[in-house]
């Protein structure tokens, strides 16, 4: 049904795309199917064993959805043999497996580690640790207790929790000022700046080997907003961006990056002490008298917004925030924290009935922001749960649900088509919903609902197969979704006649919205909604690919594997992408010239060899 591949950069990290390129001599078009099963036959369990996997790099999720990372460097990395002796291979995959999470219902308590004897478990880190010989250099982990909420009675509906302590969010530092000896210049002379507008000048002087610095609309809003910081003076004398000179603030702010780079153990050991005692003093809250941790305690620090592909706003100052903007959450008994020297919250709430700790409002789109727990800690835990029950019964329905569209799809009525075709495509395809939105405010983006005709091309043939549907268009956040996908017969048959006498920027379901949609499927099943039916075929996906890709007698190298190809077949389904890195094309040319040095070495070694046997 896909037509991705397994090599296309968006979905693989550089070291997976160095696996199949330089290990294996793999050239980068070369595809690989996602679903192809990875089973052990007679032969490779008697004498072959299978290539450890390399370690996936991991991307941390952005504590912001606007907030954009630049692109990390290139490092490959390889796998590493396993020096472990075979007989201590069953063990160790005994000693990793995780705990079991038990059915609310059934009330089946957690397994503990072999290696425990009371409910401490080791913390969890995040990451997947490799084998380490001898247990040399091995961390010590910080152990806690962990609070098992699924054993307890449920709050009362609608409450999150019965008390709440925490010390609000940790605000950025204040700005320092350049050194006199870097200057901005404009029209081709030094001019000082006052505090607030060298601020955002500086923002601009970070990003100037960036590619949003090369876009029109990238300088045209910075320096709309940049002029608002700026004295009467100021404003008077930088009236045209294309005098103003950011270089040596950049040349600055390079060399103090190098400079970073070039720190000693002793001194990263130092700033890292500092975080660690920041994070533990504001990176945790009490709920219910258990230690959660804090997702995203810290404010953003003020920049300049980019958003996702060519957002209308993208160039935009997001100024800093301070305690005056923020609303604190907090339990009615607890202490509530005390907001910087100077300062005062904007207000204090005790509202158990909504799970963030601070919430304030962002300048650029108006958005809500909040500080909230760890994806780990219960409250998360909890609305999980929901959202995969919701789906789990799903499962007991989506058959009838399936049969009725297909019969709604020949109905007399156009609405009811239009509905028909819209959930035929959110079953298949895992399409979001989409919402109306104002295109002058914010990107264009689109879900299955706000379709128009120019983002679907039909093909009733191609490459061999009939009924082609082709889309093309931007999804959330910006992410390109392009596939080419063959339906049913009268599936085609009803996209022609909705295309039928309309323009390009016309809608393609226009008897229909979000709302609509999402009212017809709750009558079909209760609390059942577009977003659910994703959720769904994400999850039976990656079960269907678990069960085809391992054996039991498989090592936790081999499940991990298993589980990544498994993943990466939900990624496609779903449309999940990284961004190419900017130095992609770069990284492929300098693999490619590896591949053809190998190749040709290759050959000379077997022209000596000949030579040799004469």
């Amino acid at each position: 049904m896909f037509t991705h591949s397994d090599t296309n950069p968006a979905y693989l990290s550089t070291s997976k795309l160095w696996t199949l390129v330089a290990s294996s001599l793999i050239k980068p078009t070369t595809p690989m199917k996602p679903k192809t099963p990875v089973r052990k036959n007679s032969a490779t369990k008697a004498g072959k064993k299978r290539k450890k996997p390399d370690k996936e790099e991991e991307e941390e999720e952005e504590e912001y959805d606007d907030k954009e990372s630049d692109d990390e460097e290139f490092k490959p990395t390889r796998a590493k043999k396993s020096t472990t002796p075979k007989t201590k291979k069953t063990k160790k995959a005994e000693n990793g497996t995780k705990k079991e999470t038990p059915s609310r219902a059934s009330g089946t308590k957690v397994k503990k580690e072999t290696t425990t004897k009371d409910t401490k478990v080791k913390k969890e880190t995040g990451a997947t640790a490799s084998p380490v010989k001898g247990g040399r250099g091995k961390k010590k982990e910080e152990e806690r207790e962990v609070w098992k909420w699924w054993e307890e009675e449920p709050h009362p509906e609608g409450v999150k929790w019965l008390t709440l302590e925490h010390r609000g969010p940790y605000f950025a530092p204040p700005y320092e000022c350049l050194p006199p000896s870097v200057k901005f210049y404009y029209d081709g002379k030094p001019m000082p700046l006052s505090e607030k507008a060298e601020e955002a000048a500086t923002f601009f002087a970070k990003m100037l080997n960036h590619d949003y610095t090369k876009k029109d609309v990238f300088c045209k809003n910075f320096f709309a907003d940049w002029r608002k910081e700026m004295t009467v003076e100021e404003a008077s004398k930088i009236t045209e961006f294309d005098k103003c000179d950011f270089k040596e603030m950049h040349a600055y702010f390079v060399e103090k990056s190098e400079a970073r780079k070039q720190m000693t153990k002793e001194e990263k050991k130092v700033i890292k002490e500092q975080n660690d005692k920041i994070t533990e003093e504001y990176g945790w809250a009490i709920i219910d008298g258990h230690k959660e941790k804090i997702g995203n305690f810290k404010t953003e620090p003020p920049s300049l917004f980019r958003g996702r592909g060519d957002h209308p706003k993208q160039g935009r100052i997001k100024k800093r925030v301070q305690p005056e903007h923020v609303v604190i959450n907090i339990g009615e008994d607890a202490k509530v924290p005390e907001p910087p020297e100077g300062h005062k919250w904007s207000s204090v709430q005790h509202d158990n009935k909504v799970t963030w700790l601070a919430s304030w409002s962002e300048n650029v789109q108006g958005q809500i922001k909040y500080v909230m727990l760890n994806p780990t800690s219960r409250l998360k835990g909890e609305k999980d749960w929901a959202k995969y029950e919701v789906a789990r019964r799903l499962k007991d329905h989506v058959d009838k649900i399936r049969e009725m569209y297909t019969q709604d799809c020949t109905s007399k009525e156009m609405k009811i088509r239009q509905r028909a075709v819209a959930v035929y495509f959110i079953d298949k395809l895992a399409l979001r919903a989409g919402n109306e939105k104002d295109s002058d405010e914010v990107a264009d983006t689109v879900g299955c609902c706000s379709l128009r005709v120019e983002h679907i091309k039909l093909h009733e043939e191609l490459d061999g197969k009939k009924d082609i549907v082709e889309f093309d268009f931007l999804g959330k956040d910006s992410i390109r979704y392009y596939n080419r996908v063959p339906v049913d017969h009268q599936v085609f048959k009803n996209l022609k006649l909705f295309v039928k006498g309309k323009d390009g920027g016309d809608d393609l379901f226009d008897r229909l919205n979000t709302t609509i949609l999402n009212k017809h499927l709750s009558e079909l099943m209760p609390g059942l909604s577009a977003k659910v039916f994703r959720t769904y075929n994400a999850s039976i996906t990656l079960q269907e690919q678990l069960c085809e890709l391992t054996q039991s007698s498989d090592s936790v190298a081999e499940k991990f594997l298993s589980y990544n190809r498994a993943n990466r077949a939900v990624a496609i389904l779903c449309n999940h992408q990284r961004a190419v890195p900017k130095a992609f094309d770069q990284q492929m040319t300098n693999l490619q010239g590896k591949i053809e040095a190998k190749e040709e070495a290759i050959l000379e070694t077997k022209k000596e060899i000949k030579q040799l046997k004469k």
